[in-house]
């Protein structure tokens, strides 16, 4: 599939990025930023379009029948730009994949997005679960053939290859690897049996394509 990926220069973008471009499946475009940005996509593999989730960017769907939505505002921004970013640039995103017929749009969210109470007492953690909570609400009510990944806390930690996995978590503790939350997002593309779902998922013990598959 010809794949946008947004969010494409964050720490699990890239990863993203590049797993896609190696599967040989895929043709990817990667937003950014900033121009300076281009070179690095460039040579992972993808083609790179300048675009702003804060401004207009409908342009950056062109010519792409899948969409990876790995943006976020990090952990060091205030509450404005996680609305701008994780609330508002997604919402903007779905909209324009549902104006372009996108075929697949797959969203990064975070585990505890169902119910930012959650939250307790964080009122920063809050705001980041309930624009999280929004940005898939809408997602789920735009008609889009959708899957919802929400990871457990992400390491920077080398890739397992195998995850637990399912709709709802029993116990949402416990961590995940950048590099297989995005081996996730590029497996669940072509996982027709992740259609109009919501997965959690943490590092585990299944290998991640038999785990989907199970879902």
């Amino acid at each position: 599939m010809h794949v946008l990926v947004i969010g494409a220069n964050g720490t699990t973008g890239r990863i993203t990025v590049k797993k896609l471009a190696e599967s040989e499946q895929h043709l990817v475009k990667a937003m950014i930023r900033k121009s300076e940005q281009a070179g690095d996509m460039e040579d992972l593999g993808a083609r790179p379009i300048i675009a702003d989730l804060e401004q207009a960017f409908k342009y950056a769907f062109e010519d792409v029948n899948a969409v990876i939505f790995a943006a976020g505002s990090g952990p060091d921004t205030g509450t404005d730009k996680t609305t701008a970013v994780d609330r508002d640039g997604a919402i903007k995103a779905i909209d324009f994949a549902k104006e372009k017929g996108i075929e697949r749009f797959i969203m990064l969210s975070s585990m505890g997005a169902d119910d930012p109470s959650i939250a307790g007492d964080s009122d920063t953690f809050h705001h980041y679960l309930q624009a999280k909570h929004d940005a898939d609400v809408h997602l789920k009510q735009s008609g889009l053939n959708y899957t919802i990944v929400r990871p457990g806390a992400l390491t920077d930690d080398e890739a397992t290859g195998k995850i637990d996995v399912s709709e709802e978590m029993k116990h949402r503790e416990g961590e995940i690897t950048r590099e297989d939350v995005a081996a996730v997002l590029v497996e669940s593309i072509l996982c027709t049996n992740l259609h109009h779902k919501t997965i959690e998922m943490v590092n585990g013990d299944h290998p991640i394509k038999d785990a989907l598959k199970e879902i």
